[in-house]
């Protein structure tokens, strides 16, 4: 009887000294390694959707206008006549152009 109750306190406590580690790594995919698998595929996404036209803003904070694509370079105007070459790696975010707004004069 005392045996049995032995091999059943042991076999009880082999499960809860695994459950913790198995919780760690469960908490860690789904609040580390999930939203960062998502934020990646998104980042790769807006890299293939750029287009002509499109003013961005790279990793060093450059702002300039898309003028030329290739599959692995965009060619950006920063200036009348810059242009500059950067990896699609390199662009950051896309920014929208502020409409213009009325100046109130003081009369």
């Amino acid at each position: 009887m005392f045996a049995t109750l032995l091999l059943q306190a042991a076999t009880n406590e082999s499960f809860m000294s695994y459950l913790f580690p198995v919780a760690i790594a469960v908490v860690l995919y789904f609040f580390m390694i999930r939203p960062q698998q998502r934020k990646a595929a998104e980042a790769k996404k807006f890299r293939e959707s750029i287009g002509k036209g499109a003013t961005v803003v790279t990793i060093g904070g450059l702002h300039g206008k898309v003028v030329d694509l290739t599959d692995e370079a965009v060619i950006i105007e920063v200036d009348r006549g810059t242009k500059l070459k950067f990896d699609r790696s390199a662009i950051a975010r896309e920014v929208k152009p502020a409409k213009d707004s009325v100046k109130d004069t003081v009369a």
